[in-house]
């Protein structure tokens, strides 16, 4: 009996080890291609991703200072960096706060301190996506409850703020009319330096995406569209999408 006990014993101990070296072995292979795939929408002042992956400690102070509710932890279902802070824009953008806090409560640097002010971030860049889609190219007015996922964003939440109230009194004054809420709604301080509504050659009228757009993801939180019709590029730069001095 004391053998049968042994060779179990043995036989666990090695297996447990074999299906951790398979893992590990997993990960190591795995890892590059999981990171590759990693663009999700940083807060403001995330460095570069390997750098910001490597400073971030996923203590969730951004999160908690940010005064719309925007930013979320990446959990086992994100992919690589489990635990670490993103912005999901269809769901809930960054409005560009003036002091940037998030900035301000990072304790190791992943989110940069020299991002001091809306101009200073570079979340990344706008891009229309599915122009079929967007009503303002269609002359289609705002729908009557457009905003009803906003509204649900803040339903029983008991710490809604003044901030997340402002946007959603302004939003709802919209409705039933022209769309153009992703200019409108831009919430940097010169949004005519970002982004802008310009006629189309089918009589609409389409959004143009200038330099000064910082990826904050607040034209595609407020699209108003099932799935918004503009979006935004994670990390992307201007030029990478539009080439330098071009517009949409």
């Amino acid at each position: 009996m004391a053998k049968v006990q042994t060779d179990r014993r043995e036989f666990i101990k090695y297996s447990t080890l074999g299906v951790l070296g398979l893992v590990l072995a997993g990960g190591v292979g795995i890892s590059p291609y999981l990171l590759g795939e990693e663009m999700r929408l940083r807060p403001p002042g995330a460095v570069d991703e390997k750098e910001f992956l490597g400073l971030c400690i996923k203590c969730g102070q951004c999160l908690q200072v940010c005064p719309y509710h925007s930013i979320e932890l990446a959990d086992w279902g994100k992919g690589h960096g489990v635990g670490t802070p993103f912005i999901d824009a269809t769901t809930r953008g960054c409005w560009a706060c003036k002091g940037v806090p998030c900035v301000l409560a990072c304790p190791t640097g992943a989110l940069a301190h020299d991002c001091e002010k809306p101009e200073d971030i570079h979340m990344g860049v706008a891009v229309l996506a599915s122009p079929s889609s967007c009503l303002a190219m269609s002359n289609t007015p705002i729908p009557e409850g457009f905003n009803t996922k906003m509204h649900r964003f803040t339903q029983g939440v008991t710490n809604v703020t003044q901030n997340e109230l402002e946007i959603l009194e302004k939003l709802d004054s919209f409705a039933g009319k022209p769309c153009t809420l992703c200019a409108d709604m831009c919430p940097i301080p010169n949004p005519m330096s970002a982004i802008a509504m310009v006629p189309d050659k089918d009589g609409g009228r389409r959004p143009e995406i200038y330099e000064g757009c910082i990826g904050c993801g607040a034209c595609e939180e407020v699209c108003p569209t099932a799935t918004p019709a503009i979006i935004i590029k994670p990390r992307a730069t201007y030029a990478s999408i539009y080439g330098k001095g071009t517009s949409l």
